[in-house]
């Protein structure tokens, strides 16, 4: 199964973010999309998951040579800024969570066991969610992502407010997630895609491109990226 992006095209007023971008995403990777501040990663991730809409181009899914779109509940998006009920508790919101996709969970765990997971303890279940910090909303809209198990996951910086501890759970946990996901990580650490990801996209200029030239693992991949970002 591919996650097919097709000369998507976006502007806002007069300035246009993506001009042509396509790439085929494949299921059983991470990709990292690197790009710089204002490539438009945030506006390609909205695009994808029809948060916004764009002038031309199409998004969809390729499975076996048969087509089909993105709808939303084949899609887990994890926001820079999580969005969460902040009037309910960690335990109310994560039981609510668990109710609603009960006929997608197959052998589904307690609230406390999900919490576990991401390093939730019983005290902060307790506490209302405006009074997480932004590390712990974080850990929760990532949980969320380990409950539903959406076909394609979308990560927009999620793990940069997180503790190294947390960073480094999470992570574990996406690398066992991803044989049966389509995942794609936007940061600006590129570090960390090389640790975390099996391919590194880039969005510069508006395209997409894959960067096949070197390993993202040997040495002097860091600098080729800043040449190509460069130019």
């Amino acid at each position: 199964m591919n996650l097919i992006v097709d000369k998507i095209e976006k502007s806002f007023v007069e300035k246009e973010v993506l001009k042509g971008a396509s790439f085929s995403f494949e299921k059983g990777k991470i990709y990292g999309l690197l790009g710089r501040n204002g490539a438009g990663k945030t506006t390609l991730f909205n695009c994808i998951s029809h948060e916004i809409d764009f002038e031309n181009g199409s998004v969809y899914l390729e499975d076996n040579g048969e087509t089909r779109p993105v709808d939303f509940d084949m899609l887990g998006y994890a926001f820079s800024t999580p969005v969460l009920p902040e009037f309910l508790t960690g335990y109310e919101f994560i039981k609510f969570f668990i109710d609603i996709h009960k006929e997608k969970i197959e052998n589904p765990l307690t609230v406390e066991e999900y919490a576990g997971m991401v390093g939730l303890e019983l005290p902060d279940l307790d506490c209302l969610l405006k009074g997480y910090s932004h590390g712990m909303k974080n850990k929760i809209q990532m949980l969320c992502l380990l409950i539903s198990k959406p076909q394609i996951i979308l990560l927009d910086e999620p793990l940069t407010s997180l503790d190294v501890v947390a960073a480094h759970e999470m992570k574990e946990l996406l690398l066992e997630m991803k044989k049966d996901h389509i995942i794609i990580l936007s940061t600006h650490i590129l570090q960390l895609a090389q640790d975390l990801c099996d391919e590194i996209v880039l969005l510069h200029q508006g395209k997409l491109s894959g960067v096949d030239d070197l390993d993202c693992h040997d040495k002097g991949f860091e600098e080729h990226v800043m040449e190509l970002l460069s130019r």
